[in-house]
């Protein structure tokens, strides 16, 4: 019988396989781990890519160019014009439509992602009306809606030193009482301007829209479903990276309860999906001047109230226009019996 052979195995050769063995997950394991660091770290990168993009494209609205002018769109003469803003940071182009014999002069603040022609509203309807009134009327572009210099937008901050230059400009060519008719963010940010000023003598509001966080994130989610947090932060966070302004510089609690020393008549839909109607009801509700006026227009959307309701639209416009030479001698009474009483 033939006896068994055992092969005996170093142990050097046991140990030396276990390592190569171990060496072999350890390098698996860590290539996992870079792998997944890779993977979050692009899923953070394209993250903050996106609110970057958001806050951009929020900065830097698509504008349509000019697309005529008053005497092509209207029959109207007109002056081209070139002024600087308030603080002359930025040079601004428009039109004055002088009116016959008159110093009465309106100036048109046009809104988010509009130029002066705002042809949704339309504005030059209301330049005609007006100029049927006897109103000189000045339609200029912010800066944000500029063919020749453009700058980002900044909420009302930057243009309302634009709109005080308009201001100016109509002031320093013979304007007498100035009021500002404005839509959407031009509403706000005449209300911002009304802050900086004492020029301004009475204000239309149509559709109001004042940019604070409630309203940046409720209109962000029209557009895309984001988390409250932290897209918010984010997208406020790359603001003043890319227009130089923090939402923080934006006086919106300012605007929102302060009582304004001129007539203010405030329209507003109740549809409006931009702006909601609360934000300019708690504003108008803050107005104590005589003639001040709140329209509520039930169903009405944003910058849309004209074209629905033309008629009744011009009516209450040219009721409140009424109003403001009583008003204005009202205020000239009440400032002389303060003095007095001084």
């Amino acid at each position: 019988m033939e006896s068994a052979t055992f092969t005996a195995i170093p142990a050097d050769n046991t140990l030396h396989g276990q390592l190569s063995r171990s060496s072999v997950r350890f390098r698996k394991k860590h290539f996992l781990m870079i792998f997944i660091a890779g993977v979050v770290s692009l899923a953070l990168l394209l993250f903050l890519f996106l609110h970057a993009y958001i806050a951009w494209v929020l900065m830097y609205p698509d504008v349509a160019p000019i697309a005529s002018n008053p005497k092509s769109a209207i029959g109207l003469d007109y002056i081209d014009v070139r002024f600087p803003s308030n603080d002359q940071s930025v040079e601004l182009e428009g039109w004055y439509i002088p009116a016959a014999d008159t110093t009465r002069t309106v100036i048109f603040s046009h809104g988010y992602g509009a130029n002066r022609e705002e042809t949704w509203v339309p504005m030059y309807d209301l330049a005609a009306w007006l100029h049927e009134q006897n109103y000189n009327v000045l339609m200029f572009d912010y800066a944000f809606a500029s063919a020749t210099d453009r700058r980002p937008v900044t909420g009302g901050k930057e243009e309302a030193q634009q709109l005080i230059g308009a201001i100016h400009w109509a002031k320093n060519n013979g304007a007498g009482p100035i009021y500002v008719w404005g839509f959407s963010m031009g509403a706000g940010t005449a209300l911002q301007a009304a802050l900086l000023t004492d020029e301004i003598d009475a204000m239309i509001l149509d559709s109001t829209f004042l940019l604070e966080p409630d309203t940046l994130f409720h209109n962000l989610k029209q557009h895309i479903d984001l988390p409250r947090n932290p897209s918010l932060a984010l997208v406020r966070g790359f603001f003043p990276l890319l227009n130089g302004v923090s939402l923080n510089q934006i006086p919106y609690a300012e605007v929102k309860s302060t009582r304004y020393n001129m007539p203010i008549l405030m329209i507003h839909g109740t549809e409006d999906a931009k702006a909601p109607y609360q934000i300019a009801q708690e504003i108008a509700m803050r107005q104590l001047t005589f003639a001040s006026d709140w329209w509520l227009v039930q169903g009405g959307r944003h910058e849309l109230l004209y074209r629905v309701h033309s008629e009744e639209y011009l009516q209450r416009v040219a009721d409140f226009l009424k109003t403001l030479p009583v008003a204005d001698e009202l205020q000239h009474m009440i400032a002389d019996q303060e003095g007095t009483l001084l």
